[in-house]
């Protein structure tokens, strides 16, 4: 039978069809009569040729990366190191939400004795009833529980101001149950006017825990001459050791799950929560940085508090830690209830809120918000080459989006001509939506399909696509197992998503790879999640994680796997005969300065998949080489805080390879082979 030449990217269509058209041989010969004569076997092995001497396109150097938002408690109760939960005393007007009085005290929030315009409420503390037996104070738990390792040193601190009352203040780290007492420090005096005072706090040799949290008391009354009390609280924060040892930092952990990722760009600050519920709960750069006491919060659209202690200078901070390009998205003027500003002077101020935005990120010290990137600690520039504008406007029925992107765009180009502009209105629209007076540089869409939808869509989901239109930025996307993110249904399943949501992702990202010439950018959303009751609000989430614990789920790993391994260049593919049904899925790359030859297969079924490997352009294979695998015993099969490492990639090493040569792939699984071509 022939050969059918194809390009690298229908290989997965055409092997994935063989497959089926084997299975349905193997079920046609069993239903032959015992009495029939032998025929020739009808399922022959299914043939991959890898054309190592055709480089199809260029792997782009930015294609896997990260993207971020304010959900699942991502920033707030995730990946900021800040422990303390409702720190501002702002989440609600009409309590003080997450803090629990201590002892015999009284409590009270007080808009009368605000710090600054910024944190404009404090917490009032009525001392009156306190003595040396019978401390009273106030107590914050984090956002479910304080974490507590052994010999750790952490830093608490807060604003204070007293009066008749001049201190001291015990601050401590306990057990909730107060039988434990982990670490405690004392502030000897307070002032009657607002300080800021700090402690540093250290555990012993305690087992980890997170039933604990941070208490501030006193066991004194008041003053010598008036024995009632009273001590307002402003901004109480505890931080553990952060990333990197940096200042207002991130949760180690989770960082270090992050960069053994290896990821190329940061998109932030996302999502929904760029562009809020309505304009004054967008994300308003401006009132995110500067000094941590300045910065106001702001509700989140995923109905939580958001202090902005992670504000603009800690994502610029996160993407240095890791090595990451920025990829800067500005309001653009249209919110999650469908409000928007019209194209024109009512759009100016937020246009020119976007300039500042970007000198604030590349600008010099001598310009106005370079200046202010100094004074927060960061006086060089920050590499910028992408700047999206807005946030999936294919939502904005108005029809102003081509209006308002226009005015972004021309403004953009006229300052910074370098910048590339991405629209959030992408291809997958309708043609009514995909009006642009102004070509986009890139187009962002977001793709959240089934495991069925991708399998289906993945090996031609790009090739109706103009190779002379604007790149596309993939920069949201994930697979789901069968209920879709957005069914009450979801909220019984487990906040990381299952080894079968795996296999969907890891058969998309061969198609990502495979057309990475159109391809520039995707990521994975959402990123993270507090798995806790009440800490999630969309799954499937790629990494799941409480007070003390975190992993990686099996699309973690899965993204990790391809991050971590591909080539620079995507080689030319072929199969042998033509199949139905795709369930293989698979990409090949090289590494043009080692030559090294990855590929990628993928294995949904149920069963081990023979597959014979033909490469040609070479001289010669080695005949060890290495393999990465990912697999599950069943499709359902997950990784938890109880079991983190059920699902994790193991690395083997391989013989009997070669220019010609075949290999079982297990079922349910996800393949790296590394080969060493001469």
């Amino acid at each position: 039978m022939p050969t059918n030449h194809f390009s690298g990217r229908n290989l997965s269509t055409r092997l994935g069809l063989l497959l089926a058209a084997v299975n349905t041989a193997t079920i046609l010969a069993h239903a032959q009569p015992t009495n029939s004569i032998p025929t020739e076997p009808a399922n022959p092995i299914p043939t991959l040729q890898i054309k190592a001497d055709q480089v199809t396109a260029k792997v782009s150097p930015t294609l896997y990366g990260l993207m971020t938002e304010e959900i699942n408690y991502s920033y707030e109760g995730g990946l900021y190191g800040e422990l303390v939960r409702n720190r501002s005393f702002k989440a609600n007007a009409a309590s003080a939400a997450f803090w629990n009085v201590v002892g015999n005290g009284v409590i009270s929030l007080d808009t009368n004795q605000p710090l600054n315009s910024a944190l404009n409420v404090s917490l009032k503390l009525d001392t009156g009833n306190a003595s040396k037996n019978s401390a009273v104070g106030i107590a914050n738990g984090g956002y479910w529980g304080i974490p507590v390792r052994p010999n750790t040193t952490y830093h608490a601190s807060f604003y204070a101001k007293g009066k008749h009352f001049n201190g001291p203040l015990t601050v401590a780290i306990k057990s909730t149950n107060g039988e434990t007492v982990y670490a405690s420090a004392e502030v000897p005096k307070i002032s009657g006017k607002w300080q800021k005072y700090g402690v540093t706090l250290t555990t012993g040799n305690a087992a980890p825990s997170q039933d604990n949290q941070l208490v501030i008391s006193a066991t004194k009354p008041g003053t010598l001459f008036n024995k009632h009390g009273e001590v307002w609280f402003q901004q109480v924060s505890l931080f553990p050791p952060t990333f990197n040892n940096r200042a207002n930092g991130n949760r180690p952990d989770l960082m270090q799950l992050l960069a053994d990722m290896q990821p190329a760009f940061l998109r932030f600050p996302g999502g929904n929560y760029l562009e809020g519920d309505n304009l004054k709960e967008r994300f308003d750069w401006k009132k995110t940085v500067g000094p941590l006491e300045q910065r106001p919060g702001h509700r989140s659209p995923w109905g939580y508090w958001s202090t902005d202690g992670f504000g603009l200078p800690e994502f610029l901070g996160w993407c240095e830690d890791l090595n990451m390009e920025p990829v800067l998205a500005v309001f653009a003027g249209y919110t999650l209830k469908h409000d928007y500003v019209k194209p024109g002077p009512d759009l100016a101020p937020y246009v020119q809120d976007a300039l500042d935005e970007i000198e604030y990120v590349t600008g010099d010290t001598n310009t106005t918000w370079g200046a202010q990137r100094a004074r927060d600690g960061h006086p060089a520039p920050f590499k910028l080459r992408y700047v999206e504008i807005g946030n999936e406007d294919w939502f904005d029925e108005s029809g102003s989006y081509d209006g308002r992107f226009s005015q972004f765009y021309d403004a953009i180009k006229a300052k910074y001509p370098q910048l590339q502009c991405i629209s959030t209105v992408g291809n997958e629209q309708p043609e009514k939506k995909r009006v642009h007076s102004r070509k986009p540089d890139l187009l962002d869409e977001h793709y959240y399909r089934s495991v069925k939808d991708f399998e289906r869509e993945s090996p031609t989901q790009f090739e109706k696509y103009d190779r002379n239109g604007p790149k596309i930025f993939v920069g949201e996307w994930a697979a789901y197992e069968d209920i879709q993110p957005w069914n009450k249904k979801s909220e019984k399943l487990a906040p990381t998503p299952s080894f079968k949501a795996a296999l969907g992702d890891a058969a998309w990202m061969t198609a990502l790879e495979r057309n990475s010439d159109l391809i520039v950018m995707q990521c994975y959303a959402p990123l993270l999640v507090n798995v806790n009751p009440g800490g999630r609000q969309w799954r499937p989430d790629l990494i799941g994680y409480d007070a003390l614990n975190s992993f990686g789920s099996p699309s973690y790993y899965a993204q990790k796997m391809f991050s971590n391994h591909h080539g620079d260049q995507i080689l030319a593919t072929d199969s042998r005969d033509i199949p139905t049904n795709p369930k293989l899925f698979f990409d090949a790359t090289r590494d043009s300065r080692t030559g090294k030859i990855i590929l990628k297969l993928v294995n949904s079924l149920g069963t081990p998949q023979p597959v014979k490997v033909e490469i040609s352009g070479v001289a010669a294979v080695e005949a060890e080489g290495e393999a990465v695998v990912l697999k599950a015993d069943r499709p359902d099969d997950t990784n938890s805080i109880q079991e983190p490492d059920k699902i994790v990639p193991v690395t083997e090493k391989v013989d009997r390879l070669g220019t010609d040569f075949t290999r079982e792939f297990p079922p349910y699984s996800i393949t790296i082979l590394e080969l060493k071509a001469k």
